[in-house]
């Protein structure tokens, strides 16, 4: 989840399986990006905490305790050697590990930590946050001045532009020139095809601002007898239904319209946080005891995604104790590599959710996030509560590849699957 106000959105007036398709998507992408010039639950603390690890509730392991990540060992530092037809060909380290940044930028107000983000390490994509009612016509002012930055942090490279547009309670953007979107409960009354007709109305308003990707659908199955005690999703009415055939229906025609128009669907958030009582972003130790590896339909939902063409899938911070109670999903390569990869056959990218300020992984350093989350096979890494721990994060991924051949492998191969979901020419998703 990327950090949800649990305020209202303000009033208009105030302010299974299958692999990734990029032909399609790159065109749409790019198109969008020269037009325009160029989870979400409760907020989590101020800043982020780079203390000693602390013990983890109880019934939790600690950090320290954590078994699911490999133990790097220190060798030489990798060549950085890549064929001329390589789109990473030329790039330093620094600039590989920038594409794997996302930050967020407050959407009336850019911090110059944002901006910092962009120039000093490379952050190649922005995450628009808070709540705004500034006009479309602002918020692609506010776009621009921060893909003008790409020049010379990010060799040129597009940025991926992302917000939290799913209604209701999430709404990021609400001023004039943006719909007031129902929630996801009241969307899933809409039949099919009259969703993905207003997802693409809703998308049109995003791409006119230069917004090239949504962290929505929630996918997330909320199937308990009282779906209100289910912190993260059902409290706020964010779920498409109570049954996996709606959910999956509805959440893949809420995609559908936001590929029309040209922006690109996250589906939130892998494996599922429908059955949790906590919210991450305020909590720690938040656990799943039901949700299982296969057969579950809570999964099944994601692997309909998958065979729908989802190119993004975001992924919980919860640990999921039947799956790998060792390590919370994002930092968890059993459940990013194993079982989204290899046996979903998920060839798109993977965003973690938010851990920049989120109290579920507040006992590991803001640094070794960034490597535990890229490690287990996530591709972007999601700072949208606080930019100004880019920093930390890229020293940590650029520091530990060095000695770890394994990691800069795996960051080349996360920077390739990016610049192929952005369009760039030579890029692969394909591992």
């Amino acid at each position: 989840m990327t950090p949800l106000d649990p305020r209202p959105a303000p009033a208009a007036s105030a302010h299974p399986t299958g692999r990734k398709r990029v032909g399609r998507r790159p065109m749409l992408l790019a198109a969008l990006i020269g037009t325009a010039g160029l989870a979400a639950c409760g907020k989590g603390p101020s800043g982020p905490t780079t203390a000693a690890p602390e013990q983890s509730p109880s019934g939790t392991p600690s950090p320290a305790q954590t078994t699911s990540e490999p133990t790097p060992t220190p060798t030489a530092a990798p060549s950085g050697t890549a064929a001329p037809d390589d789109p990473l060909a030329g790039w330093s380290l620094e600039e590989k590990v920038g594409q794997l940044l996302m930050v967020g930028v407050d959407a009336a107000s850019p911090s110059q930590a944002a901006k910092d983000a962009v120039t000093t390490h490379h952050a190649g994509n922005i995450f628009l946050s808070g709540r705004s009612s500034a006009s479309a016509t602002a918020i692609s002012r506010t776009v621009s001045a921060l893909t003008g930055l790409t020049e010379s942090s990010t060799r040129g490279t597009p940025m991926l532009v992302a917000t939290d547009q799913e209604g209701g309670n999430v709404q990021v953007l609400s001023g004039p020139g943006f719909s007031s979107i129902p929630s996801g409960s009241e969307q899933a009354r809409q039949p099919r095809e009259q969703l993905v007709a207003s997802a693409t109305a809703w998308g049109r308003e995003l791409a006119s601002a230069g917004v090239t990707m949504n962290l929505a659908p929630v996918a997330d199955l909320v199937d308990i007898a009282s779906p209100a005690s289910n912190a993260p999703i059902g409290q706020w009415h964010r779920e498409y239904g109570h049954d996996a055939a709606t959910v999956s229906s509805q959440a893949r025609a809420f995609a559908e319209g936001m590929r029309a128009a040209g922006v690109i669907p996250t589906f939130k958030h892998f494996p599922g946080l429908g059955r949790v009582k906590e919210n991450t972003d305020t909590a720690s130790g938040v656990t799943d005891s039901v949700t299982t590896r296969g057969g579950d339909p809570a999964v099944e939902v994601f692997g309909d995604a998958i065979a729908g063409g989802a190119e993004v899938i975001m992924v919980s911070s919860a640990y999921y104790s039947r799956i790998d109670a060792g390590a919370p999903a994002v930092f968890s390569s059993t459940i990013v590599t194993d079982m989204l990869r290899t046996e979903m056959g998920f060839t798109g990218v993977v965003i973690t959710d938010d851990v920049s300020a989120a109290v579920q992984v507040r006992d590991w350093g803001v640094g070794e996030r960034a490597v535990r989350a890229v490690r287990a096979g996530c591709d972007l890494v999601l700072a949208s509560a606080d930019a100004s721990v880019a920093g930390a994060m890229a020293t940590a991924l650029v520091s530990a590849a060095r000695s770890d051949p394994a990691l800069a492998a795996r960051i080349d191969e996360s920077a390739r699957r990016i610049l192929a979901l952005k369009g760039i020419k030579g890029a692969t998703a394909d591992r």
